[in-house]
């Protein structure tokens, strides 16, 4: 497997900041989590949430995709067993900013995704929203992979969230073939089914999993977590200078949890709490 090596070091500061505020009936009891989640991160940045219900789906390549890599073999069944938040689009620079008090991307604009940041890194981000939060209303961390490919098929088992057409794909990412050789704002392509954007394309997006080959011949059903040890982490979705092949709802690739590089972003994801 060929893996890219570009090799940038991150910087991270220690900032002060946020709240998290929970949409609410004007007082009323709420019985079902609401279906969008506003997180204010200070400074006047907020990051937007949507509920990803439970459900179960086809995850990975079948062997009819003759674009599908060894590693996203064998095709098999996961049950997502409780509904999680996403976030609907990919963590921008104004928001790593809120709560880092730095930015270490390439390709500068506070709409942009933040890029040029670690595994590491992203955890040291979701540890300072954690620690700002309020206690009992979930926890954010980074999406297992298998939350991710199930949030970004949205219910498709085509290629692409939108189908199996490559030549639809710059409707709703920016990739090889549109982006100009770097990233964009976020939002201003087509979301999929469940209202979260650039799934595909733009930057390549962190995923909590340990890699391991041949990991998906023996992953349980019931929500997987990727493998028990391993120093490779998982990314998913594809970046600005892949071509079409390169961003499937299928595609996955791994590196070294540091350091970042200018293809790398993430997306949060925020765990419900137990009632």
């Amino acid at each position: 497997m060929k893996r890219l090596l570009w090799l940038v070091c991150v910087s991270l500061a220690v900032p002060s900041f946020l709240s998290a505020q929970e949409p609410n009936d004007a007082g009323s009891k709420m019985t079902s989590p609401p279906k969008e989640l506003t997180v204010d991160l200070g400074k006047g940045v907020k990051l937007e949430m949507v509920l990803i219900p439970a459900g179960e789906f086809l995850m990975g390549s079948p062997d009819s995709d003759k674009d599908g890599a060894y590693w996203e073999k064998p095709q098999h069944r996961v049950r997502i067993t409780k509904p999680f938040y996403l976030g609907k689009y990919l963590v921008t620079q104004e928001q790593w900013e809120a709560v880092m008090d730095n930015n270490p991307s390439q390709f500068k604009g506070p709409k942009n995704p933040v890029e040029i940041v670690s595994w590491g890194g992203c955890q040291q981000f979701l540890g300072k929203l954690n620690a700002k939060s309020a206690a009992g209303v979930g926890k954010f961390q980074l999406p297992t992979e298998a939350q991710w490919e199930y949030a970004c098929r949205a219910g498709s088992k085509t290629k692409y969230c939108f189908g199996d057409d490559a030549s639809k794909l710059g409707e709703y990412a920016w990739y090889g073939q549109n982006s100009g050789k770097k990233t964009h704002p976020v939002g201003e392509k087509k979301p999929n089914a469940w209202g979260l954007y650039d799934m595909h394309g733009n930057v390549w997006e962190w995923c909590q999993d340990r890699w391991k080959d041949g990991y998906y011949k023996e992953s349980p059903v019931d929500d997987p977590a990727g493998a028990a040890t391993g120093s490779y982490r998982v990314f998913r979705g594809g970046t600005w200078f892949r071509p079409a092949e390169g961003c499937r709802s299928a595609g996955r690739d791994c590196r070294l949890s540091w350091p970042g590089d200018c293809i790398l972003g993430f997306r949060v994801s925020r765990v419900l709490a137990d009632k």
